[in-house]
């Protein structure tokens, strides 16, 4: 008998093939998932490693001190401070003049040298006077003549020979001669130019066989041993300054040197535009270096000198917020171990005088303070003291030339 033959559905072809791939799929996810483990796993090694070692680092670091800075070094020291008042001034002559020619005539003698010392009464400048001695010789003669006319007058009168009126005339012209020979002798009087008082004269103005008239300028003459300073320090110095008190002179001229004097004289009456009072003092000058017309800084010493303690101006860190310096202090780190070290304190200064600064309050005598290289420090901050790295400072300081 005839059998059909089996036959495959669609739907079941669809079943058979699905099944591998479906397989095929599975294992790749677990593939994957082992992947990501593994990657997981690294990196969390590679962050824990990395965290230790961060961690060791902060705990070296806080038992690591940074390298000591190199700073120069110096002691708050007392000393007696002298309060002042710094101003400037103008040097004067304690006598000047400028000497010139009273009447006209012409230069014969020249008596000094330029920039010369003359002593009281020295021939400056003689004028031509042959005319004049001429005229004297005339008038002595026509003196002596009226002279003896008033004797024979004055003895005939006594013997009533002449008139009262004869005598008188003859008393009159007598008085005339001499009167003539008084004038002539004033005019050669004037024609010879004397200094005044002793002094240094400038340069001549004149020259042999020049013709001078009235006013014409000769040479000035100056005192300058001692010489007067000139200067004005506010209404409120009354107080401080009075007649006797010290000062002391600089000037740009000569770098260093200093001059010693003191106030003579202190006007009574305030400037209602600066409201500042004019004083002047004498400077001795043994060496005439001082010259008038000269400018000078002049420190006025003002009250009672007092106990101050003084540092570097150096030392001193100046800001709006406040002024401070470095104590330099052995303490001990964060390692354990005993250093020298910085510690910022702030102070209150006062005044300043030469390379030092006074400081009123915030350190105590005998402290050490950063004096150089206190810009480059902090608190805390170890130090090396290196005194070499900076000069001395001085209260006068003076210029040195390497």
């Amino acid at each position: 008998m005839f059998q059909p033959a089996p036959t495959t559905t669609r739907d079941d072809k669809a079943f058979d093939v699905g099944s591998p791939l479906q397989g095929t799929r599975r294992r790749n996810g677990k593939r994957w998932l082992l992947v990501i483990g593994g990657l997981v796993l690294i990196f969390g090694t590679l962050a824990g490693i990395k965290v230790v070692q961060i961690m060791t680092m902060i705990k070296v670091g806080k038992t690591m001190l940074p390298p000591p800075e190199s700073v120069a070094s110096a002691k708050v020291q007392s000393v007696d401070w002298q309060p002042s008042r710094a101003t400037v001034g103008t040097l004067i002559a304690i006598r000047g003049v400028t000497l010139g020619a009273e009447v006209t005539g012409t230069v014969r003698e020249i008596g000094f040298e330029n920039g010369g010392l003359v002593k009281k009464g020295q021939l400056i400048v003689r004028l031509d006077t042959s005319a004049e001695s001429a005229q004297l010789q005339s008038a002595l003669a026509d003196a002596a003549l009226a002279k003896q006319t008033l004797e024979r007058a004055e003895s005939l009168r006594k013997q009533e020979v002449n008139t009262q009126a004869e005598l008188e005339n003859a008393q009159a012209k007598d008085k005339q001669s001499r009167a003539a020979v008084v004038n002539l002798q004033a005019i050669i009087n004037k024609k010879v130019i004397r200094a005044p008082f002793d002094g240094r004269a400038g340069i001549r103005q004149v020259e042999l066989g020049q013709v001078v008239s009235p006013g014409t300028p000769i040479v000035s003459l100056q005192t300058v041993t001692p010489i007067y300073v000139e200067f004005q320090l506010p209404q409120q110095s009354l107080a401080e300054v009075k007649l006797g008190q010290k000062v002391q002179l600089t000037t740009d001229v000569y770098p260093g040197a200093t001059w010693e004097g003191e106030i003579t004289t202190v006007n009574q009456e305030v400037d209602t535009a600066t409201r500042n009072v004019r004083m002047r003092a004498t400077v001795q000058n043994p060496d005439g270096r001082l010259a008038p017309g000269m400018f000078a800084s002049v420190d006025v010493a003002s009250g009672e000198p007092r106990k101050l303690l003084v540092v570097p101006a150096t030392a001193v860190l100046f800001a709006p917020y406040g002024d401070s310096v470095y104590v330099l202090e052995n303490k001990k780190g964060d390692d354990g171990k005993e250093h020298l070290l910085a510690q910022q304190r702030f102070i209150r200064t006062a005044e300043r005088r030469g390379d030092y600064v006074a400081v009123s309050s915030g350190l105590a005598e005998g402290e050490t303070v950063a004096s150089s290289g206190a810009f480059k420090l902090r608190s805390g901050v170890p130090v090396v003291i290196n005194n070499n790295v900076a000069p001395p400072a001085q209260f006068v300081p003076a210029p040195v030339d390497r």
